[in-house]
């Protein structure tokens, strides 16, 4: 089997779904050594966003030579690539397939926040997504999600049959594991972290809902003497200057530490160390960084979203997304008790372990074996 993969989210810096594609593609050539896969895209030099990485030897990423094959990739060059190279299935890691093609088709669609939480996009994300991902999906001899609740979102909303959509749930990547504080102080004062702090990991947006962890944070500093520093680590995206300008009015300021986009290096030695992680999110397809957290041995406290509550189970303390008050006082209760905070700790590492990347790869060749019965015998909707 000749398999394709979308090498598109390897455009650095890696976001989650960047992540993703490399950790599963690098899993499955691993456990299915006697197939080969190729990372491609339209890019001239697709090998240069692997570089650094050593990748198993069934594993390629592959140079798309002809220039004509690059323009409108979707809808003619990647299918015009896929017939020429005798590919057996194209796995679009990022919600896109080729539009035709003789090859099975895999789409990931990690969740649909853009259709459901639109007012949380730019709109011209959302008119495409609501153009496109009916299309894709559609398009697709199969879809995968990372969690039921993300695949009964897909069936109701996109109108795909429950049996075309596989659940095949991401993993903590093997360098978040925990670090000893002597070893993570370096890190912490480079970046201007104290010793005692709350993380949150992720894109500064407004589905994030860090409004509501700000409210939280402004609470907990008014009514009690605790005084911790809320480092937020990741790239800052769109609708940033409502939060920013509630943090000055409120004179917080001096308690919120923005890092920006750090290396797995630093993160991990964030979470590490954190007192705890915190991920009050409106909506998510899983929930990678707070599964991040546990393997690294933090106490992390997240909203109630569906598919959040999936993947870390009993393992988090809960709490609806935009109740400041109830926020708050979890944030309080874990800071006062150390052994609470040990104890959802332990928890989660317990958890964490139980999710790796072997099983997800597993679980999605499973998936591209239906795919290609589907196509080349059984059909599909």
């Amino acid at each position: 089997m000749l398999v394709g993969i979308d090498a598109l989210p390897l455009v650095p810096p890696w976001t989650g779904i960047g992540h993703y594609t490399f950790e599963l593609a690098c899993a499955l050539a691993a456990i299915s050594p006697s197939d080969q896969f190729q990372f491609l895209s339209p890019l001239p030099h697709t090998a240069d966003l692997v570089r650094d990485h050593e990748l198993p030897a069934n594993l390629h990423a592959v140079d798309i030579e002809s220039r004509l094959k690059r323009r409108r990739w979707w809808a003619f060059g990647l299918p015009l690539h896929a017939t020429a190279s005798g590919l057996s299935l194209f796995h679009g890691t990022n919600y896109e397939v080729p539009l035709w093609g003789r090859c099975a088709t895999i789409n990931s669609i990690h969740d649909l926040s853009l259709l459901l939480y639109p007012e949380t996009h730019e709109a011209k994300r959302v008119r495409r997504a609501h153009l496109r991902l009916p299309l894709m999906a559609r398009a697709a001899t199969m879809v995968i999600t990372a969690t039921e609740c993300a695949k009964r979102d897909v069936c109701e909303h996109l109108g795909i049959r429950p049996e075309k959509v596989g659940v095949t749930p991401f993993a903590p990547r093997r360098v978040f594991r925990p670090v000893a504080a002597e070893q993570a102080v370096t890190t912490l004062r480079r970046l201007g972290v104290e010793d005692n702090f709350l993380l949150f990991v992720g894109t500064v947006e407004p589905r994030k809902n860090l409004m509501t962890l700000m409210r939280a944070l402004d609470e907990i500093l008014r009514t009690t003497d605790l005084r911790p520093q809320l480092v937020i680590a990741g790239k800052k995206g769109w609708l940033t200057g409502e939060l920013l300008s509630y943090i000055r009015s409120a004179g917080i300021d001096d308690r919120v530490r923005f890092t920006g986009y750090v290396s797995d290096d630093d993160l991990c030695a964030l979470y590490s160390t954190c007192q705890v992680m915190i991920y009050p999110s409106l909506y998510e397809g899983f929930g990678l960084p707070p599964l991040e957290a546990m393997a690294c041995g933090a106490p992390v406290i997240a909203s109630r979203d569906k598919s959040v509550m999936e993947t870390l189970g009993a393992a988090a303390r809960l709490v609806e997304a935009t109740d400041v008050g109830r926020l708050a006082e979890n944030i309080v209760e874990l800071l006062r008790d150390e052994d609470a905070q040990s104890s959802l700790a332990a928890a989660g590492r317990k958890r964490a372990a139980q999710f790796t990347w072997e099983r997800t790869a597993r679980a999605t060749l499973e998936v591209y074996y239906e795919a290609l019965a589907r196509k080349h015998g059984k059909g599909g909707a």
